[in-house]
């Protein structure tokens, strides 16, 4: 018996593999647009949907070819995303780029109310990912995991 408490109070005192944190990548958005995404920021003034649809069919394309990709490694994240000022409730959505879509990791939600920030957790794996708002709605944004 004295054997098998030894081994246990031996087991207990071994040190345990932490689990590692997920990093937090902060996104806030914004009439038409995640700011963090865009590097000339040019602040829509839109008040429902339609107007950003408008907006993005006028500048989504140039906006996006001037915007900068997210890259970071594989691993564990939250993305904490905030809406700044848009009047209406916004989301989230994370997924693969293309027919990845169906493979790699995706993370998405919903009612992120004005002044509000919620958090989106999700393991990426290596390749080429989007993230918007379709519901504000905001280009697809590019994010690549290597």
């Amino acid at each position: 018996m004295r054997e098998i408490w030894s081994t246990m109070t031996l087991l207990l005192l071994l040190p345990l593999p932490y689990a590692q944190a997920a990093e937090v990548i902060t996104l806030t958005q914004t009439a038409c647009q995640i700011i963090e995404a865009e590097a000339d920021t040019v602040h829509y003034k839109a008040y429902s949907a339609d107007a950003c649809a408008a907006v993005n069919e006028k500048t989504g394309e140039l906006r996006l070819q001037k915007a900068t990709a997210l890259r970071l490694k594989a691993g564990d994240y939250i993305f904490r995303v905030s809406n700044w000022d848009v009047p209406y409730a916004l989301g989230f959505w994370l997924r693969g780029a293309g027919l990845s879509r169906y493979t790699l990791p995706s993370t998405s939600g919903g009612g992120l109310h004005t002044g509000a920030t919620k958090d989106y957790r999700v393991s990426l794996e290596a390749g080429e990912y989007r993230y918007a708002c379709p519901l504000n709605p905001t280009p697809d944004y590019l994010l690549i995991v290597e």
